[in-house]
């Protein structure tokens, strides 16, 4: 049963989260005091199962306090986009000590979690993992490599890391992740764990976007989360879970919307049938994002992640036209550095090349056609 947003009210932080986007569009770094209030707002709790703390929200919900946060922030939708995304991992696959453990912490906001998957020279698909994990004769494991784009890197408590357990066979079956890969969940304050924030990003300048080091980071069995090995199979759940970051990109969507809806009112130009049209199908193309997210959301599909996947393909290439088409509206009106609407733009360029990326979202759904 779906849990309505308003069992969450997310309205008193939005406007904090608003001015944050402008000031964190010029410095590229995150916004600590934003972040602050994001984890006393109670958004944080919104996947969380009640009887751990939580609000109980299923993938709908979170795909739309993900679009509303979007729509004021998009930086700091994706940052709360991972957290959801690690907290429906440990609330499927984590084991009891786990779920005691983590659950209570990440919905009270006192643990903010981040996924750590990506690395250079993985490929989108991450079959070509660098990032190992060794075992210890003491029964623990040595986590030794880097990951690049991790977002929320140096303000997570917590990071979701995939890494290389054994060196088996590629599995052929697996178009994300490769057999004998494994997840680890790492403390941030591990001290065998570095951030580094120095990669200056286009778009999503806030998300504290950049690199972690993984160098003789020592962690317990009991940080592994899923079979040893699993990794693929828990990869491929989260496409079946109907949260998708298409909701980001609704939000950004009506968000170009807005500006534009408000420039041609203060301009005076709704008076012109043809602004009028133009803001009609604008509208259309929006509604129409946020109707496949919303249907990836309730898993009513036969093929619920063919839908997750189809809804961030479309929603994201719906949101970089409908910003291109806006500015194309507004003309020398937006053509400053500052204004927000090219700050839009990035940031929906930006969700394209999230992962999975749009190109590896288009030969996920193309497979069923190949196979």
């Amino acid at each position: 049963m779906s849990v309505g947003v308003s069992v969450i009210q997310p309205g008193p932080v939005l406007e904090t989260l608003r001015r944050s986007a402008t000031r964190t569009a010029v410095s590229g770094r995150p916004d600590r005091r934003a972040l602050a209030e994001l984890r006393r707002s109670g958004l944080l709790a919104t996947a969380v199962p009640l009887e751990y703390g939580g609000a109980g929200g299923d993938a709908a919900t979170v795909n739309e306090v993900v679009e509303r946060v979007a729509a004021v922030n998009p930086s700091m939708a994706i940052i709360l986009f991972q957290h959801f995304a690690v907290t429906a991992r440990i609330g499927e696959w984590g084991s009891a000590a786990q779920k005691a453990t983590l659950l209570p912490a990440l919905a009270a906001g006192e643990c903010l979690a981040a996924s750590s998957w990506s690395e250079p020279g993985a490929g989108a698909a991450k079959k070509r993992l660098a990032t190992t994990a060794s075992p210890l004769p003491s029964g623990r494991w040595l986590l030794n490599g880097a990951k690049s784009f991790t977002t929320g890197a140096g303000v997570a408590d917590l990071y979701l890391v995939l890494v290389t357990t054994s060196a088996e066979p590629d599995d052929h079956d697996s178009a994300y992740g490769s057999a004998g890969q494994s997840f680890f969940l790492v403390r941030g304050d591990n001290p065998g764990l570095v951030a580094h924030l120095d990669l200056d990003l286009v778009g999503m300048r806030g998300s504290a976007t950049g690199f972690v080091s993984l160098r003789d980071c020592e962690v317990s069995d009991d940080d592994r989360l899923g079979p040893l090995g699993h990794a693929p199979a828990i990869i491929a759940a989260v496409r079946e879970s109907g949260a998708t970051l298409g909701a980001v990109s609704v939000g950004i969507a009506q968000a170009a919307l807005d500006i534009a809806a408000e420039h041609a009112g203060r301009s005076g130009l709704l008076t012109t049938q043809t602004v009028r049209h133009r803001l009609a199908e604008l509208s259309a193309q929006v509604e129409a994002a946020r109707a496949i997210v919303d249907s990836a959301g309730r898993r009513r599909s036969a093929e619920p992640g063919a839908v997750t996947l189809r809804s961030k393909l479309f929603a994201s290439t719906t949101a970089e036209q409908v910003c291109i088409e806006v500015a194309r509206m507004l003309g020398s009106a937006a053509y400053v550095v500052s204004h927000q609407l090219n700050r839009l733009i990035a940031d929906a360029r930006a969700v394209a090349l999230m992962g999975p990326t749009n190109d590896l979202c288009r030969e996920l759904v193309a497979a069923s056609w190949t196979s």
